[in-house]
């Protein structure tokens, strides 16, 4: 099986890029499986929705190629992993950018003329890492958490028929020693296509 890691942050040298090889490391470590990290910011993914994109929602122009390409690299994965850094309790605009342009009307999901919804990635598992900055309490305290989870999980990936195996976030240790998200990476990815093999075990 096969999982697509995308990462959204600026510096290759990031935590945000050490979390995600770690994941990739996990999931190639029984040699049955692989991984590919998809680095938005590195590969300059562009997040703008643009009029080009607006036409793809009517229907009245085709998918931007590079949209396609995103597209298809979804397509060849068993799983999806989105890795990334907590900005004002949410993505970052790249990761946004990326969910706007490529989970497309037609390809994620289809408005049907009478209103309906027609949900079309009911095949993809999806696991999300965020990688916060604050502790659980101030998480919890304002809702942040929840809030969250119903903007990302329902109203993202429910919305297109995605189901959300998995949602973590990596939050700043007491000791401060946030080498330890690493050694959580590597169990999250050793993890990802156990969890998937369960799952269809208990189908």
């Amino acid at each position: 099986m096969h999982a697509l890691i995308v990462v959204a942050h600026p510096q290759s040298a990031s935590l945000t890029r050490a979390v995600a090889e770690q994941l990739a490391a996990g999931v190639e470590s029984d040699g049955r499986h692989t991984a590919e990290i998809a680095d938005l910011a590195a590969e300059g993914f562009d997040p703008r929705f643009s009029a080009a994109d607006v036409g793809a929602y009517k229907g009245q122009a085709g998918i931007p190629p590079d949209v396609a390409a995103e597209q298809a690299r979804i397509d060849r994965a068993d799983a999806l992993v989105l890795v990334y850094p907590v900005y004002w309790w949410s993505f970052p605009a790249l990761l946004k950018g990326w969910i706007d342009r490529v989970f497309s009307n037609g390809w994620a999901y289809l408005e049907t003329p009478d209103g309906g919804l027609v949900k079309k990635l009911q095949r993809l598992d999806v696991h999300l890492v965020g990688i916060g900055g604050a502790d659980m309490r101030t998480f919890a305290r304002r809702g942040y958490l929840w809030a969250m989870r119903t903007q990302i999980e329902h109203g993202i990936f429910d919305y297109c028929g995605a189901r959300v195996v998995t949602s973590e976030l990596l939050l700043p240790p007491a000791e401060g020693d946030r080498t330890l998200d690493l050694a959580a990476a590597r169990g999250l990815g050793e993890a990802v296509f156990r969890t998937m093999s369960s799952t269809v075990a208990a189908a």
